[in-house]
């Protein structure tokens, strides 16, 4: 259910508005217990994911770090290779 949510922070190029609100969708889902909320719970459903992702941009846009910005495509790699070797059982 949370497969979405992932390190944003520390990228070239930097995280996008879609890739933080879809963190923030996942995290409301996973805290939630909902894939998809009732009509009435709905309103607030939408509003938790749109505070989430507020609060995660402001966030990644305060830290700072002296490490080398990461690559997406390598540390995807690295990602498929230790689920490869963890599904290879």
């Amino acid at each position: 259910m949370c497969r979405n949510i992932r390190t944003l922070y520390n990228f070239e190029p930097p995280a996008t508005e879609d890739e933080v609100r879809a963190s923030a969708e996942q995290y409301v889902r996973k805290i939630s217990g909902f894939s998809k909320p009732s009509q009435a719970n709905a309103e607030a459903f939408e509003r938790a994911i749109a505070d989430v992702a507020e609060i995660s941009a402001r966030l990644l846009g305060e830290l700072v770090t002296n490490a080398p910005p990461k690559d997406r495509e390598t540390e995807a790699a690295k990602a498929r290779a230790r689920a490869a070797e963890r599904y290879a059982a």
